[in-house]
């Protein structure tokens, strides 16, 4: 499938035309460049949230998760304790999930401990810019770089962050652009630190995220 007109004259990637809230999302958000520990913070932990769950659905609650979090202030949330724990539990804006809702609170710990920042350690891993996919078919679901952030991610002490999350993270965060070639949205130019370079690309469709 390639992208296709929308109602506003505009060719999206076709996933966007499901709601508003994806257009929106689409066209001002996935695939630009993310940087900054805490807004990196921020979509490691919605990705986990949106493991095994459609994206819509961590959009639509997108606002509570930032209110319920502190805003996914790294050190703030870090300092979460049981109180904290039973009254995100006890949240119905956000997803109520006890191993990613810890999992989110365990990651802020980690991260606050890295020997550098998380910014640096997730650009690390982009690949170099290839050419946009041609149809959805071309999108991968992992790639030799996701495993090999995914592995030293986990090597780190974080969670939920397997391969097809870490690989949905770097579309998300602009590592990658995955946009369609004949999608709207104009390129942008990560401005990423040192690659790690892979020989190899690895594609699959596994269906749903894993945890």
């Amino acid at each position: 499938m390639s992208a296709g007109l929308a109602a506003d004259g505009r060719i999206r990637c076709p996933w966007s035309e499901g709601s508003e809230l994806y257009r929106e999302y689409h066209d001002h958000e996935w695939g630009k460049p993310v940087h900054g520990d805490d807004a990196l913070f921020e979509r490691m932990s919605l990705e986990a949230f949106q493991s095994g769950l459609s994206w819509i659905t961590i959009l639509r609650k997108r606002p509570a998760f930032r209110a319920a979090f502190a805003g996914f202030e790294i050190e703030r949330v870090a300092r979460f304790g049981a109180t904290d724990y039973a009254r995100l539990m006890a949240d119905a804006g956000i997803v109520r999930n006890r191993l990613k809702i810890e999992a989110v609170i365990a990651n802020a710990r980690v991260a606050g401990d890295l020997d550098i920042g998380l910014d640096e350690l997730l650009w690390s891993f982009a690949p170099a810019p290839r050419p946009r996919p041609r149809s959805v078919a071309d999108v991968p679901a992992t790639t030799a770089e996701s495993v090999a952030l995914a592995k030293e991610l986990k090597r780190r002490g974080f969670r939920f962050v397997g391969p097809t999350t870490a690989y949905a993270l770097m579309q998300a965060t602009g590592m990658v652009d995955d946009h369609l070639g004949d999608c709207w949205v104009k390129r942008d130019v990560p401005d990423s630190g040192p690659v790690v370079t892979f020989r190899t690309q690895v594609s699959v469709h596994n269906g749903d995220r894993e945890e």
